[in-house]
Parts: C-alpha cells; sequence; structure tokens
C-alpha cells in the first residue's frame, strides 16, 4: 500500500484500510489522520467514494498515490484515538472538510459530523477564530448557511443541496406527517408542507422488499391526505440532476425569482 506497509491481498481496500495504512508512514512520529480519513474512523460514512487518506503534519512527507498530506497541527483537544489511531476531533475534523472540500462535500461532511457529534454547524465558526487567516476559512459561512445536521445520510443532503442551490426554498427536513386526528403517518426526509409535497431518498435499503411494501403503504396512506410522494434515487441526484430540480419545481409550482432568498437555517 505505502513503503513497508502492507495489506492481505483478499482484504478490502477501502478508505478505513488506506487510512489506517498511512496512519503507519506517520504515528510515531507526532501525525494524525485528518479530512475523510478522520470522517471515516468517526464512523460518519460521508466521504466520496474516491477520496484520498489524508493525514495532518508539521513534518515532511514523501508524496504517494492514494495519499494527500495537509501541513498543520492540532490542539490536543482537537485529536481523538480510533481504531489505534490519532484522529482529528468531528468539530476539527468539520471545521477541515469545510474548507478544504468542493461546496457539496463540504456541506455533506458538516452535516454528518455535526449529526453524530451532536454539535451546531455554526460551532465550526469558532475554530476559524482559532485559527485566524486558515486555507480557505472564507467559504465556512456559505458552508454553515447550508448545513443541516438533520438529514440522516450523505445523499439526503446532496438531495437538498440539488433544490437549495438551484433556487428552489429550502424544504423541511425529517419532517413528521400527521392525519387529521394528529395521529403519526411516517416521517420523510424532505418535505414542503404547504404544498403537500414529500421527497424521498431511496437508498439501497428502500429496494428490499419489507421495506418497499412499507413504503408504498405509506405513500397511500399519505396520498389520501391529499400529500403527493416524490422518490429519488442516487441516479435521479447525481445523474440526472437538471431533471429532478425540474420536476420538483413544476410540483411546487413556485415563482423562483421569489422563492431564491429562502435557504437552510443552521441547526
Amino acid at each position: 500500500m505505502f513503503p513497508d506497509v502492507y495489506l492481505p491481498a483478499d482484504a478490502p481496500l477501502d478508505l478505513t484500510a488506506r487510512s489506517r495504512a498511512a496512519y503507519l508512514l506517520v504515528g510515531g512520529r507526532g501525525g494524525a489522520l485528518a479530512g475523510w480519513s478522520a470522517a471515516e474512523l468517526l464512523v460518519t460514512h460521508c466521504a466520496p467514494r474516491d477520496a484520498p487518506a489524508e493525514l495532518l503534519v508539521d513534518f515532511h512527507v514523501r508524496r504517494h498515490p492514494g495519499l494527500r498530506v495537509r501541513h498543520g497541527t492540532a490542539r490536543p483537544d482537537e485529536v481523538r484515538e480510533r481504531a489505534d489511531c490519532r484522529v482529528t476531533s468531528f468539530l476539527r475534523t468539520a471545521y477541515d472538510l469545510g474548507r478544504w472540500s468542493e461546496l457539496a462535500d463540504a456541506v455533506v461532511a458538516v452535516d454528518a459530523l455535526a449529526a453524530r457529534a451532536g454539535f451546531r454547524p455554526v460551532e465550526v465558526l469558532e475554530l476559524r477564530e482559532r485559527y485566524p487567516g486558515g486555507w480557505g476559512s472564507g467559504r465556512l459561512d456559505e458552508v454553515v448557511r447550508l448545513a443541516d445536521p438533520l438529514a440522516e445520510s450523505a445523499m439526503e443532503t446532496r438531495l437538498r443541496l440539488l433544490l437549495v442551490l438551484g433556487g428552489l426554498p429550502a424544504p423541511a427536513v425529517q419532517y413528521l406527517v400527521t392525519d387529521e386526528r394528529r395521529n403519526l403517518v411516517g416521517r420523510v426526509d424532505l418535505a414542503y408542507p404547504e404544498r403537500r409535497l414529500a421527497i424521498e431518498y431511496d437508498g439501497d435499503g428502500h429496494r428490499e422488499r419489507a421495506q418497499f411494501v412499507h413504503d408504498r403503504r405509506r405513500d397511500a396512506v399519505m396520498t389520501s391526505l391529499g400529500w403527493r410522494v416524490l422518490r429519488v434515487t442516487s441516479a435521479d441526484v447525481l445523474g440526472s440532476a437538471d431533471r429532478t430540480l425540474a420536476q420538483v419545481r413544476a410540483l411546487l409550482q413556485v415563482d423562483l425569482t421569489r422563492s431564491a432568498k429562502f435557504l437552510p437555517r443552521s441547526r
């Protein structure tokens, strides 16, 4: 994997394995896993599939394929132990990924880390004050403004960003739908309650028969209450974004010149 670092040939070469291998290059010298590596070992499962292993060090490390070296330091309270590795904390990782990553990836990371650790996205800005002039820190305001840790998966965040950055009003996240007696019918990923439109992201788990049947039964109940339910897959978000955005826009029938000012509130 790296010089003098090996993995059994039949073992999965995933981000966790690559990150632990990278740590062996520097662990004895005080380095730490950061960025997507830290996020993965903190069990947020929000990293892009092609994310490299990332190290945070204050000394020279040779470049290697699949490894990204960040130069800097983390304070003792910004480091945790995970899987025999030193990794940056949830909040420090959110701060780093918020300024290192493309906008959508940055919001995905902040959502996932904040949800897992229970901090408010605005707390990321406090670290910016701790490290004035940090590279990329100027963009953190937009990342925090768009973040919503109520999202339960990276794809839910990407779906919400597709809508908001496409000019639509910010949807409610994890909205509770009730009947006329206020009995809970279900919780939907995204919703425009005033339009009675629910948008559900269907990952692989929704293809299992029991879940599929449950989803359709609940959709039928919601339809009887006057709701419309739009189910979206990863292909709709990543491969047909324009079509998906147009579909939601048509369902909402809103004047985008009026709705563009609405953006998600930070939690």
